[in-house]
């Protein structure tokens, strides 16, 4: 059967931290994409769920998000502990 190459660009880190997992489970990088592809090939399918992001890390709630770190980090905010949560809450 002729051979074919896939190539692609991934982040240096992922690709270090797959290629240690791979390695920690007996594998190398290219029997585990291996494995995913035939899988792929077998079920008709990819082999877990394929969605949208969560909506927390939508585009508003990161702005809000970074303008609340900004606030803190500029000292408009309070900050109390639990304990004296409670207590405003009690009185």
């Amino acid at each position: 059967m002729a051979q074919a190459t896939i190539s692609a660009r991934i982040d240096a880190e992922d690709k270090e931290r797959f290629d240690r997992f791979c390695n920690n489970v007996g594998l190398s990088s290219s029997a585990a994409i291996y494995m995913f592809i035939k899988h792929v090939i077998n079920e008709h399918r990819i082999p877990f769920v394929v969605r949208e992001p969560d909506a927390v890390y939508s585009a508003k709630n990161m702005s809000v998000l970074e303008k609340s770190l900004d606030e803190l980090n500029s000292g408009k905010v309070v900050v109390k502990t639990m304990a004296e949560l409670e207590a405003m809450e009690k009185g």
